[in-house]
């Protein structure tokens, strides 16, 4: 009986608090993309699919490590990229599926290009167009390189 208050609490903690460490193998992976015909709302637009295993997260704590880039002059839009701001997916190097939207509850201290983990609850996007089709909502840094 001496053991069983510690069992209990090793069990709660493995239990309660569990987040998903991704790779950006797991985020190319799991997407594919269909377009849209001209009849669609936005035509030219491709809708993503996502695998099963990814659709199990969403909504789920996650961690991803990734470069920090800022995209506007404001200092307000953040997301997360497989590689530095030099070869990112809209320089040639990728896709969309190598960025995803980060969303802070406060405005992060992070320079452009910075390596660092992020933690957060993953949402994927299906159909609008005008966001990633991977995003972080509470976003936290965890770590930086």
């Amino acid at each position: 009986m001496r053991f069983f208050p510690l069992i209990v609490m090793i069990w709660m903690g493995t239990t309660t608090y569990a987040q998903t460490s991704l790779d950006w193998s797991d985020l190319t992976g799991g997407i594919s993309f269909q377009a849209l015909s001209l009849e669609d709302p936005f035509p030219g637009f491709t809708k993503a699919k996502f695998s099963e295993s990814l659709t199990k997260l969403e909504g789920k704590e996650i961690v991803l490590t990734g470069y920090f880039l800022v995209l506007d002059g404001n200092q307000s839009v953040y997301m997360l990229s497989k590689n530095p701001m030099a070869s990112c997916f809209f320089c040639g190097n990728g896709g969309p599926e190598t960025v995803v939207g980060l969303r802070f509850t406060e405005k992060p201290p992070f320079k452009m290009d910075e390596l660092l983990s992020v933690s957060g609850i993953l949402h994927l996007n299906r159909n609008n167009p005008n966001q990633y089709y991977y995003r972080i909502e509470n976003a936290n840094a965890i770590s930086f390189k």
